[in-house]
């Protein structure tokens, strides 16, 4: 177990996560067809190249999957008891096959519940490609342990 408990968050802090991933097509497509998602920008060379970007993108949910994936050893690795919610999700640029990408987390907001039982954790995540252009970034707010709740 790797992750951390409530109390070893800090606000501000900025976790950079050492593993990375290179997309694949094989990727893109296993994720199009488990979720069924059929979306031709995702899968057709042909109607992607009448597109502004002129190739098949890579699905923008397979994108933050894969950076809540890669968070996970440094972050709620086995001190997590849910994940609340993901807001103000971006992809303000493409991800296409091929780019290796990278994952940061910074802490921007902790509070203990109302029983003071556990935590909840709010982390910034970013995702970047090889040419560092941001590709994702969303909010995730984990309920977390408490370290002093496991040690009893």
């Amino acid at each position: 177990m790797t992750g951390l408990y409530y109390e070893e968050f800090t606000v501000g802090e900025t976790i950079e996560h050492e593993r990375r991933r290179t997309v694949s097509e094989s990727d893109n497509q296993r994720f199009c067809d488990m979720t069924m998602n059929q979306q031709p920008l995702h899968l057709d060379d042909e109607f992607a190249a009448d597109t502004d970007f002129g190739e098949r993108l890579v699905n923008g949910l397979y994108t933050m999957s894969l950076a809540v994936g890669i968070s996970i050893p440094e972050t709620t690795d086995g001190t997590i008891v849910a994940n609340l919610s993901y807001d103000n999700v971006e992809h303000p640029h493409p991800v296409f096959h091929g780019d290796t990408l990278r994952v940061q987390s910074t802490v921007t907001d902790k509070h203990e519940t109302s029983d003071g039982e556990r935590g909840v954790v709010t982390m910034h995540v970013e995702v970047f490609n090889q040419d560092d252009d941001l590709v994702c970034e969303f909010d995730r707010t984990a309920l977390s342990l408490k370290r002093e709740s496991v040690d009893e």
